[in-house]
């Protein structure tokens, strides 16, 4: 048997790819633009939608926390009108300064409870003396911060005055706490403390005695305060007088501490080696 064997050329490859004009494909681009467009601004047309419906409208605010000086009726007169929107469009960094410009409200955290309510948490200011001039309303906070409200709805309004630049009145506040309880194991009661323009500190007692503590830290002071605490009640005792017999006392001396006791001519008291 023969087999033959026959030699078939390959066919031309035909292209058949159809060109497309360039005004075509940006006429395709365009269309798919538009729908797209379409399709967005029909999805944020309907969630907006959604959002403006009634059930999201806020119903109220829930007030939590301290609020031992402020009440239902004060909040809602301060802040009730300072905000717009509901449950999804209420601007929550105006709703927290417009409780935190309340008086006495020191911080306001703020969040929303769904579908239409927003609770806030308030941190009032704890109060721990007076601050400025004598008839200043403002005060001193536990954190030293100076704040303004309204002096008569203290509990207690038996507090130590303090004053000096606004912008140190957290090292005032720090002096003061460090002071005074060397000051009370003396039975000596600080009334006020000031920080001076020079820089100088002076605390005045109860009993109306002025103490020049001078310049200097918190640690710088308590060491001239120190050295009078071990040597006042034995330099009053030999002069026949009680410790609040002490009319002013100067600390600012290198080698001991200036004392005037009432009846008694000024003593120098050297320091304790």
């Amino acid at each position: 048997m023969t087999t033959r064997y026959t030699h078939m050329r390959p066919r031309p490859e035909v292209n058949t790819s159809v060109v497309v004009p360039l005004d075509v494909k940006l006429m395709h681009m365009a269309a798919s633009l538009m729908f797209a467009g379409l399709v967005v601004g029909a999805l944020v047309g309907g969630m907006w939608a959604l959002v403006q419906l009634p059930t999201f409208a806020l119903k109220g605010i829930t007030v939590k926390g301290d609020v031992e000086h402020n009440n239902e009726v004060t909040l809602r007169a301060n802040v009730v009108t300072k905000f717009t929107g509901n449950f999804f469009t209420a601007d929550l960094a105006r709703v927290r300064s417009a409780f935190e410009s309340v008086p006495w409200v020191r911080l306001a955290s703020v969040q929303r409870e769904f579908p239409n309510r927003l609770r806030v948490t308030l941190q009032e200011h704890k109060p721990v003396a007076y601050w400025g001039d004598d008839g200043e309303q403002r005060m001193v906070n536990s954190y030293g911060e100076v704040f303004e409200a309204n002096v008569s709805d203290l509990d207690d309004d038996k507090m130590p005055r303090l004053s000096g630049p606004d912008s140190q009145s957290q090292q005032v506040l720090s002096m003061y706490l460090a002071l005074a309880p060397v000051l009370k194991d003396l039975t000596l009661s600080l009334d006020s403390l000031a920080l001076t323009d020079r820089g100088s500190w002076r605390a005045k007692l109860a009993h109306g005695a002025v103490i020049e503590l001078g310049r200097g830290s918190v640690d710088e002071v308590m060491v001239r305060v120190q050295r009078v605490s071990q040597t006042l009640a034995q330099v009053t005792n030999k002069l026949g007088r009680k410790v609040t017999a002490i009319e002013s006392a100067d600390l600012r001396h290198d080698n001991g501490y200036a004392l005037r006791v009432r009846g008694v001519s000024t003593q120098d008291v050297p320091a304790k080696r």
